[in-house]
């Protein structure tokens, strides 16, 4: 969604890259192009006011003329406004002291809402909760029936006694699900409301009675991202009739443009606080406006990357793994390798993960051309190859690949560069496990070495050969006598190794918690 914003954004930051100062000019025009850019991608007029301002006005100031990197500072103002705009820290649920909390779901026919319930469901049934799905939608056809289906998927419970398609009153339903939630002991209750078809008076209406009869701890107003400007005076017009806590972006994934995001938070005040990038139940998390700039910035989102991996991976798992690795490149099998690629593939979509790592928007092409069925079909040669085979993949000769091959549906050749990628793979991984470095690559400190078997042996040096002229000779002799009389520590005391002063060496050298805890 926020592809054309990075990538104008990127052009105009280039432009700043390699000059020593900025004059007023330079920042003018800069401030110049990023307004036509969010104006592009349909951010308010208002915010993209009250952005370039912001910008320009610190931009101007010593922040920048007193920076060594001035273009970089830009940059850091740029991303530390649009973060701002985006709502600034990250807004948590409000739990209710006594439960059950209440969450009441508004917004527009087709933003998404029953859709969404599901996903908050599922997403809350993760952080241990029990929640349950309230059914108050009883206008449009199916709504009823759809949210159960959804609930169903979403592995959480689901409340509806009335058929809804017209029958029953909405208002009477919310009120008796704080009873039954109660009663069955949910300590979330998520109510899904009928949505509106542009900004409908009597159904307004009957989103306020529910939120009086239900006094909700949480009214989340569900916008869908693709609908640009529309969205803030939809956005407004429900902050006067229902009044709501919180903002629900859904269909983040979608290829429109993306201003309504960056609009909302600045418009109405009000902060969001989920966003939903997917189809799938699990394609639904916390919106953290830091790493949302990062990523429109090209800086990528490492945080999340982190947070789904530890979502994912066990770490029993990952000890054991490790602990194969570091038995040598003969103890990671095939099994081991398949075990790993499903587990990457829980964590979601291969071109997605990629996505997040920091400067990938330069092969963003590349990256949308990956296709998640290429990993299905790695796993469908592994699962053809015999026990044998995948402990064993050097006894894979032309014969076992051709009938590899047939069983997994796919060319002998696609048999042969998986088995060649994957002996490939496990060298380079055995290397970095046993702290040996990366093969093929100069050595990193602490990762010990990686010289290449090729690289040309350092000629062995001679003996120092001494001046011709007399004079000179005498006087690096005695040099040479002074540094003999006193010992090994004599180039140590005034300067340590690498020319760091004393106890600078690498012995009381410390890594950064943060870079540890990574590690």
């Amino acid at each position: 969604m926020f592809d054309t914003l990075s990538d104008r954004l990127a052009a105009t930051f280039k432009n700043l890259r390699g000059k020593g100062r900025l004059s007023e000019a330079d920042i003018d025009a800069t401030a110049r192009e990023i307004r036509i850019a969010l104006l592009e991608a349909d951010v308010a007029l208002p915010v993209v006011r009250a952005f370039i301002k912001q910008v320009k006005d610190r931009a101007l100031g010593s922040e920048v003329s007193g920076a060594l990197n001035p273009a970089q500072q830009i940059i850091k103002i740029v991303n530390e406004e649009l973060v701002n705009i985006l709502g600034g820290e990250t807004r948590r649920l409000k739990y209710a002291k006594t439960g059950p909390t209440v969450i009441m779901l508004a917004g527009l026919q087709g933003a998404g809402k029953t859709t969404l319930a599901g996903k908050l469901g599922h997403w809350l049934k993760k952080q241990k909760h029990t929640p349950l799905l309230v059914a108050c939608d009883l206008q449009r056809p199916n709504a009823v029936n759809q949210l159960n289906i959804v609930a169903e998927r979403a592995g959480v419970s689901f409340y509806g006694p009335e058929p809804g398609n017209g029958v029953g009153d909405p208002v009477k339903v919310a009120r008796d699900s704080i009873e039954y939630a109660k009663q069955k002991q949910y300590d979330v209750v998520i109510v899904d409301t009928a949505g509106r078809l542009g900004i409908d008076a009597e159904l307004m209406q009957q989103a306020a009675d529910i939120r009086a009869a239900v006094q909700p701890d949480e009214v989340l107003f569900v916008v869908d991202a693709m609908i640009g400007q529309d969205a803030v005076t939809t956005a407004q017009a429900f902050l006067e009739g229902v009044d709501f806590t919180g903002v629900v972006l859904s269909k983040l994934d979608g290829d429109a443009r993306g201003g309504a995001a960056l609009s909302v938070a600045h418009i109405t005040g009000r902060q969001i606080m989920f966003a939903s990038n997917g189809e799938k139940v699990d394609d639904f998390d916390a919106f953290h406006p830091d790493r949302m700039a990062s990523r429109i910035l090209g800086m990528g989102d490492v945080l999340s990357l982190i947070e789904k991996a530890e979502q994912t991976f066990s770490q029993a798992e990952a000890e054991k793994m490790a602990a194969k690795l570091r038995g040598g490149p003969k103890a990671f099998t095939l099994d081991d390798f398949l075990s790993q690629l499903e587990q990457v593939q829980k964590m979601g979509s291969i071109s997605k993960l990629l996505g997040m790592l920091p400067g990938m928007g330069q092969i963003r092409d590349q990256i949308n051309n990956i296709d998640d069925k290429d990993v299905n079909r790695v796993g469908a040669i592994i699962k053809s190859m015999t026990p044998g085979e995948r402990a064993e993949p050097e006894i894979i000769n032309g014969q076992r690949r051709a009938r590899i091959a047939k069983g997994s549906g796919v060319q002998v050749g696609e048999v042969k560069n998986l088995v060649e990628r994957f002996f490939e793979a496990r060298k380079m991984m055995s290397a970095m496990a046993s702290g040996k470095g990366v093969p093929g690559m100069p050595g990193i400190p602490g990762m010990g070495g990686g010289a290449r078997k090729n690289a040309k042996k350092a000629p062995q040096a001679k003996g120092k050969r001494k001046s011709g002229n007399p004079l000179k000779r005498a006087q690096e002799e005695a040099a040479a006598a002074q540094r003999k009389a006193l010992g090994p520590a004599a180039g140590t005391e005034a300067g340590g190794a690498f020319g760091l002063g004393p106890g600078q060496g690498p012995a009381d050298f410390e890594l950064p918690k943060e870079f540890k805890d990574l590690l």
